[in-house]
């Protein structure tokens, strides 16, 4: 007997189409590959774009997430905060698109890195030349095996940091948020694992 067509018909998936996820940064070296390299981590790498979009401060990074949110279905921006004058209109402007997040470090994404190393609320200010982030960088260096860390020419430690190193991490820097709401001072804090939340959530197939 001649089988219908209808029975050639694939079934309808049990599961939600993954989302597309653009993740722009301002730094085009270090912050961009150990975000991508957690995506990869997290074997959320097809699902998600993290590109450095040409320019490096605050509100041209959102300005550029406006122009692309189009063609995603979320986008995150990841900024530091340091000396940025322009950082309060950034976070303006992604407050009226309901698809862009704001990812933000007080005073930058290394203190993300430095929270695998131990908890750390110590206001880090600006002195003589050296801006915030300046010195987070030289704390950073000051730690274990990242002596060699230079965050302009793209050093990859998301692996060497992979492990407890990173569990920890993951597990300090919400305490610290709840801090933040407590004390009112961000500086310093990140916001870094909420990123590493939804990498690790498109990882999981989401039954509809």
């Amino acid at each position: 007997m001649a089988r219908s067509s209808k029975s050639f018909d694939r079934k309808a998936s049990r599961f939600k189409p993954q989302p597309k996820v653009l993740v722009l940064c301002e730094d085009s070296q270090s912050g961009r590959r150990y975000l991508e390299d957690a995506a990869f981590h997290f074997r959320a790498k097809a699902q998600v774009e993290i590109v450095h979009c040409g320019v490096t401060h605050p509100s041209g990074i959102v300005e550029r997430a406006v122009i692309r949110q189009k063609d995603f279905d979320k986008v995150f921006c990841v900024l530091d905060r340091d000396t940025h004058l322009c950082f309060g209109r950034a976070m303006s402007i992604a407050k009226s698109h309901p698809k862009i997040r704001v990812i933000a470090s007080y005073p930058c994404f290394e203190f993300w890195l430095l929270l695998h190393f131990g908890f750390n609320r110590k206001p880090f200010r600006a002195v003589g030349k050296y801006s915030p982030g300046d010195l987070v960088v030289k704390s950073l260096r000051e730690r274990p095996n990242m002596d060699q860390y230079d965050k302009g020419k793209g050093t990859r430690c998301f692996a060497q940091l992979l492990g407890e190193p990173f569990l920890m991490a993951r597990a300090l820097a919400p305490r610290i948020l709840d801090d933040v709401v407590i004390s009112g001072e961000p500086n310093p804090s990140t916001e870094i694992h909420l990123l590493m939340d939804e990498f690790e959530a498109l990882s999981k197939p989401q039954l509809i």
